[in-house]
């Protein structure tokens, strides 16, 4: 099929490295591998920060504007033969996708797309009736989480959804995981931002100074606008222990990964966090909270240790449960490489996308 592709919230070309950037480009690239033509049919950014009225109709006028040029040339050239939305939500709506897909007759598709009734209030409240609107005109709804299905669900009762796990190219992880002798290396990967970021900074921090009694040293793997803060939470810690590693190639990433011991990121508010799944894949064990969607890339008891939200202590428990015994790391690494290589790799995705397809997109197509 010929997919027109859109990402309202940061288009696969963004400049900006992003875990959402990530997962655009990963779905092209299932999509590809099922055989699919994805062309990138928008670059337009639908994303707010802060919600007015204003603003709303501001990106109305732009996403109009680029309503009438794709109507152009699909008049033209053909349209293609679904458009697929990747992560609609109340702060990044597709205002462009359903009314060309009607238009047109073509099976509309969301991937990722959420919902909270918590959000209808203001300006928010329309970008949340486009989301909806959206989600019920869908041939298929995709979804990544648990979580995000049951908002949809309750939102869209008669939407028709789908779910297929968060997944990474597992190509970079490849050979066998060596580590070195000597104390346990631990790592985090994350950019630095305000929200959800800074607040996992800060969370990580509090519960690394609970077991400086016990040797360790700590890669934090990112950079971003709130670095100078990142540091200060960890200004109580001894340098020697840190290695602030900066923003990497994700080749130079899976390397890292792959010398370090144990993954450490509590996860405040994270979607999913497919740094989890690229941890796991180079055999670390994790420790994060059972918090969002993290349950959906790690499995709790098994391939690392999920501890309840905002607990420091716990999260340093766990820490020190793994640094003081190797061999319990190595069994968790080893059922963490198992299930992402096996179970949530891009092979695995486009097989399931595929599916999806078959069930969903070209009958209503």
């Amino acid at each position: 099929m010929k997919i027109a592709f859109y990402a309202p919230l940061k288009s696969p070309d963004h400049p900006v490295p992003s875990g959402d950037r990530q997962m655009a480009r990963k779905l092209i690239e299932a999509l590809t591998l099922c055989g699919h033509d994805v062309q990138i049919a928008s670059v337009l950014r639908a994303f707010s920060r802060e919600a007015s009225d204003a603003a709303f109709l501001d990106l109305r006028k732009q996403a109009e504007q680029e309503i009438a040029r794709l109507r152009r040339i699909w008049v033209k050239d053909g349209p293609p033969d679904a458009w697929f939305c990747y992560h609609p939500y109340y702060k990044a709506p597709d205002l462009i996708g359903p009314a060309l897909a009607a238009e047109f007759a073509i099976p509309y598709v969301t991937a990722e797309s959420s919902y909270s009734s918590r959000r209808n209030e203001g300006a928010r409240k329309l970008a949340q009736d486009a989301v909806a609107a959206g989600a019920s005109q869908a041939a298929v709804n995709i979804c990544f989480t648990e979580r995000d299905r049951k908002g949809l669900e309750e939102a869209i009762p008669e939407g028709r959804y789908a779910m297929l796990a968060p997944f990474i190219d597992v190509g970079r992880f490849q050979g066998t995981p060596r580590k070195k002798p000597g104390e346990a290396r631990l790592i985090a990967v994350a950019m630095m931002r305000p929200g959800d970021k800074m607040d996992s900074y800060r969370m990580l921090a509090a519960a690394l100074r609970l077991v400086l009694d016990t040797p360790w040293t700590l890669t934090i793997v990112g950079d971003g606008p709130s670095r100078a803060e990142v540091q200060e939470a960890f200004a109580g810690l001894p340098a020697e222990r840190l290695d602030w590693a900066g923003e990497n190639a994700p080749e130079t990433v899976a390397g890292l990964l792959f010398g370090s011991d144990l993954y450490v990121w509590p996860g405040c508010g994270e979607a999913y966090g497919l740094s989890y799944l690229e941890a796991q894949a180079a055999g670390l064990p994790v420790v994060a909270q059972a918090t969002a969607g993290v349950p959906e890339v790690v499995r709790n008891g098994e391939t690392g240790l999920l501890t309840a939200a905002c607990d420091i202590a716990l999260f340093a428990e766990a820490i020190r449960r793994f640094l003081g015994d190797g061999a319990l790391r190595a069994e968790f690494g080893k059922r963490a490489r198992r299930f992402v290589i096996e179970e949530r790799s891009l092979t695995a995705a486009a097989q399931r996308l595929e599916a999806i397809f078959s069930a969903f997109v070209r009958r209503a197509g």
